[in-house]
C-alpha cells in the first residue's frame, strides 16, 4: 500500500511540473524590467507576466528580443499597427490623422517643469522611408519619451518577434496588479 502511495506522489508531481512547463512556454512568461524607459508605467527591477500569442492591439504594453543587443529583451508601448501612420504634434498622438489620448501620459506630462514636451513633434518619415507601419511590423514607443529607445532608433519590430504582451504586474507586492 504504501508503494502505491509513493508512487502516486511521483506521478502527481510529474503531472504539475509538466503542465507548468507547459504553460510557461505556451501562455506566458516572467519577464523583468531592466531601466527607466516605461516610467511611470513600469519601473525598473518590477517583475511582469507577458501572455503569449494573444492579439495585439495599440497601447499594448509588449516585449520581443532588443535587435541591437544579443541576449537582452526590451519591453516598450505599441504606438503604430501595420498600415498606419503615426504623427506628433504639440505633445499629442494622431494615428491615421487622429488625435489618440494617452491617459497613460497624463501624469508624467504635468509632472514636466523645463516647458518642453515629453514626446517632440515628428512623423514616421522623420525616421523611416514611409508614411506608413509596413505590413508585419509594428512602430513601438517607451512611455519615458525623453530616453527610451525605442522604434526611433531601434527601428520597426516584426509582429513575430513579439515574445509576449505585458498584462500583470507580481513584483514588487505594492504595484502588484494589472498593467494598464
Amino acid at each position: 500500500m504504501k508503494k502505491n502511495g509513493f508512487l502516486s506522489d511521483i506521478i502527481l508531481g510529474v503531472v504539475v511540473i509538466a503542465v507548468l512547463v507547459g504553460l510557461r512556454a505556451f501562455v506566458f512568461t516572467p519577464v523583468e524590467v531592466v531601466g527607466d524607459s516605461m516610467d511611470p508605467t513600469l519601473q525598473d527591477g518590477e517583475r511582469v507576466i507577458a501572455l503569449k500569442n494573444t492579439d495585439l492591439k495599440r497601447f499594448d504594453i509588449v516585449t520581443f528580443p532588443a535587435p541591437d543587443a544579443a541576449g537582452k529583451n526590451y519591453i516598450k508601448r505599441i504606438i503604430g499597427l501595420p498600415g498606419d501612420t503615426v504623427e506628433y504634434k504639440d505633445d499629442v498622438l494622431y494615428v491615421n490623422g487622429k488625435a489618440m489620448k494617452e491617459t497613460y501620459l497624463d501624469e508624467y506630462k504635468e509632472a514636466l517643469d523645463d516647458g518642453q514636451p515629453l514626446t517632440p513633434d515628428f512623423t514616421l518619415e522623420t525616421y523611416f522611408d514611409s508614411a506608413t507601419v509596413p505590413d508585419g511590423y509594428l512602430f513601438v514607443m517607451g512611455d519615458n519619451r525623453r530616453i527610451s529607445k525605442d522604434s526611433r532608433i531601434i527601428g520597426y519590430i516584426a509582429e513575430k518577434n513579439v515574445t509576449g504582451d505585458v498584462r500583470f504586474c507580481f513584483w514588487p507586492f505594492d504595484r502588484f496588479g494589472t498593467v494598464e
